[in-house]
């Protein structure tokens, strides 16, 4: 998936991160504002552990993920509806909740009245922290793709994956995540012709 990168003018091939490292430094450069570090690493940190799409994670709302181990999504794009898990977040959701002014509403709040904060803000969070760490092939769609990366790498299950993500075919959700051109990388790296 191409995206135009606004600050450098040129279109770039938005990919996954496919290291724990990589990761690690994601989130040290999502956590560098004083003011939005904490909201940001959190938005960062549900993309890669669900793989919900932007216009979804940035709509959620507090009382949808509020002391919740999961709950039920109906996701903005096919209008399925999803169960996301939040297992592993409880502790770093509670802690950026409680940062948050009581009452508020949506869990990543715009500055600018009631609502959320926008697709294209948080497009600018990611794309902002990976050219601090130097990787232009960072957009908001690398969150999902790192989720699906991670995923697969850890259980080879393509089939759960592809519900997921509602793809409709395994060559659909490998090209996505990046796996299609890998593995003809590391099978013609495999064979020796001499």
């Amino acid at each position: 998936m191409a995206n135009h990168n606004e600050k450098k003018g040129m279109l770039i091939d938005v990919q996954p991160l496919k290291s724990k490292e990589e990761i690690r430094e994601m989130l040290e450069a999502l956590g560098m504002s004083k003011e939005y570090g904490l909201r940001n690493q959190l938005l960062f940190k549900l993309g890669i552990s669900t793989g919900l799409r932007c216009g979804d994670l940035v709509a959620l709302k507090v009382e949808q993920v509020k002391g919740k181990s999961s709950f039920k999504i109906r996701e903005g794009k096919t209008k399925k509806e999803r169960t996301v898990h939040l297992d592993q977040l409880m502790v770093d959701i509670a802690d950026y909740i409680d940062t948050l002014p009581p009452g508020t509403t949506y869990l990543f709040p715009s500055r600018k009245g009631d609502a959320h904060i926008s697709t294209t803000q948080a497009y600018r969070i990611i794309t902002d922290a990976g050219d601090k760490i130097g990787n232009n092939s960072v957009g908001s769609h690398t969150m999902r793709k790192t989720f699906g990366y991670t995923y697969y790498n850890a259980t080879n299950d393509i089939a759960t994956l592809m519900e997921i993500f509602n793809h409709s075919s395994q060559k659909t959700t490998l090209r996505y995540i990046g796996m299609t051109d890998e593995r003809i990388k590391q099978s013609i790296k495999n064979v020796s012709f001499f």
